[in-house]
């Protein structure tokens, strides 16, 4: 199959020319209107209340239902922070008999990546089946890392929220205070 070549320079001027001859001037005296000639008429009905005359801003359409019967959507409740694990299920962590399904490595991330990372870890891990992870935060300088002190908020946060059964800080062997278990709830 053989392909035309993508016009020239004179073809461009040919079609220009051809364009710019059905075109016609406007008149140099009169200004160009901004409206729409056509007025759009207000249906009349039982039900339709009566409008004023909108402003430049305001829709010309007619307000079918009063603001009166609109009702704001409810608030969605957010709950508090995320619980702690219940003890026995920590133990049971603890000591290996509920295994740790995956585990995390925040150190070196900033906020951002953090976030976007644990997010993603605990939506796959959650998808995997994973009852328990392990999410380590490290202590950051003199105890108060930034990632320690932000993760159990975006774990509450409503991206995860419905995921998680409940934080607590790891033992010594899988963290301490740099580390975080996650209790992941049933798929369902």
């Amino acid at each position: 199959m053989v392909r035309k070549p993508p016009p020239g320079p004179e073809d461009d001027k040919r079609l220009w020319k051809l364009v710019a001859s059905t075109v016609t001037p406007r008149a140099p005296g009169k200004p160009e209107k901004m409206r729409s000639k056509a007025r759009i008429r207000p249906l009349k009905s039982d039900t339709a209340i009566p409008v004023e005359q909108p402003t430049h801003l305001a829709s010309i359409a007619p307000l079918r239902v009063s603001p009166e019967e609109l009702k704001p959507a409810p608030a969605k409740v957010l709950k508090g922070p995320v619980h702690h694990i219940e003890p026995n299920r920590k133990r049971r962590i603890v000591k290996e008999h509920d295994p740790i399904g995956a585990r995390l490595d925040m150190h070196g991330l900033d906020q951002d990546r953090a976030r976007a990372t644990l997010e993603g870890f605990i939506r796959r891990a959650y998808d995997d089946g994973h009852r328990a992870v392990l999410v380590i935060t490290g202590k950051g300088r003199v105890g108060h890392g930034v990632l320690k002190q932000r993760t159990p908020e975006w774990l509450a946060g409503p991206a995860l929220r419905e995921m998680i059964a409940g934080v607590s800080t790891a033992d010594q062997r899988h963290g301490g205070d740099g580390a975080l278990y996650v209790a992941l709830k049933r798929k369902g």
